[in-house]
């Protein structure tokens, strides 16, 4: 590719963009991210039978419903025999160099626009106090990488649901191409309810430029407008972190294995393919991401907690609430954190000054809850309902948190750093990102 088409000092990287070749149904071949449902195993079943025989994402992706599954070798095996069938028998098919205009209505928003870039993995650092223009949101969940990094071993393709926020308040990056006529690569209703997505090329050496510079100039602003004890941000993982750093992990790996510099430069695996969004999009919306405990002794749990944040001196108290399993839904007065379990529902009140949000010292408490009691488990759930209904089965106790806002994310991560782990949804599960565009990462 030209050199023209790869900016490092913004870590920006023009793709070459696969997607099916023409008759192929797209709307059988996107799938939502790989991450979602990850207890509704009917909800991939249907996936499954809605796609039948037909070229899907499905089978280049693993749902991590399946994760746990006895049969997973055979499964990562299968995803990469099936990604070289697709570039050998003319499934997928390149496109010119350039970007990708995606315009995303969903039934909670009309409209999300984003731009589908290569972003350099050199210049990504998801570890703690990363001060690289490229950066987590959240912390990342080192023991939730293996897996996706034995899935992009020596896969010869990409297809990412990752998401990266830009803080662009004038809507210099993206919006300018909504008002070009640009050539339409897919146009179609997405399965299982998730709405409507339109893609249109950006390959125009010109607009290329356009967004080069823009991003160079937002940059720009970040570096005078902090301070030297703080580094400039220009790329913030709002969804798919934990894939983006196992692709800078596989990279880390690829780099200590090969001498050759000139080979390393050009590789294609430096880069991962991303979609950038506008953090102040008006159809982007952030929801919280709640807690359920599995095969726990609720009263236990509770007392627990109690403890915990007496033996810290963090005043801590909780009253019962109307119950959310018999209405259907939760309290509309509660801004805070719920608790739910066998039936009831309690407010969960504190002050922690030692974390801004409350999310972080509720997950310091299970942390260590975990830690001492190994039979039980914990995982993060989108949405209420899902929530409502596993809090509702026996030894189950769910917490709910209130969203945060996204328009001070950039100046928390630089003052403060990332957020806890899994403390923001971009939206419900249904309007996450679907795979449909590919990129090779083996040359």
């Amino acid at each position: 590719m030209d050199v023209t088409y790869t900016y490092p000092n913004i870590a920006l990287h023009v793709p070459i963009v696969w997607l099916p070749r023409d008759g192929i149904p797209y709307h059988r071949f996107a799938v939502v991210a790989c991450d979602q449902y990850t207890w509704q195993p009917e909800y991939w079943e249907e996936v499954d039978r809605f796609v039948g025989d037909s070229p899907s994402a499905l089978r280049l992706i693993f749902p991590e419903v399946y994760l746990d599954a006895d049969d997973r070798a055979e499964r990562i095996a299968g995803i990469r025999n099936t990604m070289r069938e697709y570039l050998d028998e003319g499934i997928l098919c390149p496109r010119e160099p350039g970007f990708v205009v995606v315009e995303r209505q969903t039934a909670l928003t009309p409209s999300r626009h984003g731009l589908v870039v290569a972003l350099d993995l050199e210049q990504y650092d998801y570890r703690t106090g990363a001060s690289s223009l490229i950066r987590a949101s959240e912390g990342t969940l080192v023991d939730r990488l293996p897996a996706r990094i034995e899935i992009r071993q020596e896969a010869p393709l990409e297809v990412p649901h990752i998401m990266v926020l830009i803080d662009d308040p004038d809507g210099t990056v993206i919006e300018p191409l909504l008002q070009e006529d640009l050539p339409v690569l897919y146009d179609f209703d997405l399965m299982q309810g998730g709405g409507h997505v339109r893609g249109r090329h950006v390959a125009q050496p010109g607009l290329i430029r356009q967004v080069a510079d823009a991003l160079g100039r937002l940059l720009e602003s970040q570096v005078d407008a902090t301070s030297s004890a703080r580094a400039p941000l220009l790329y913030a993982i709002g969804d798919g972190n934990h894939s983006l750093a196992a692709a800078k992990e596989v990279w880390e790996r690829l780099k200590a294995s090969v001498s050759d510099p000139a080979r390393l430069a050009c590789h294609p695996a430096r880069h991962a393919l991303v979609e950038l969004v506008n953090v102040h999009d008006d159809g982007l919306r952030f929801e919280p991401i709640h807690r359920i405990v599995l095969d726990v002794d609720v009263q236990d749990l509770l007392a627990s907690m109690e403890a915990y944040y007496r033996d810290l001196h963090i005043p801590f108290q909780h009253h019962a609430l109307s119950c959310p399993p018999e209405s259907g839904e939760l309290p509309d007065d509660s801004s805070g954190i719920l608790f739910l379990a066998e039936g009831t529902c309690r407010a969960l009140e504190m002050e922690d000054p030692r974390h801004h949000l409350k999310v972080a010292s509720v997950q310091a408490f299970l942390d260590a809850y975990l830690e001492s009691r190994p039979e039980v488990r914990l995982d993060y759930i989108h949405g209420d309902d899902t929530l409502l209904e596993l809090a509702s089965s026996p030894r189950s106790a769910g917490l709910v948190f209130p969203a945060v806002t996204k328009h001070d994310l950039f100046r928390t991560i630089m003052l403060d750093g990332a957020f806890p782990r899994k403390t923001f949804s971009m939206g419900q599960a249904d309007e996450k990102r679907f795979y449909i565009e590919a990129r090779r990462i083996l040359p």
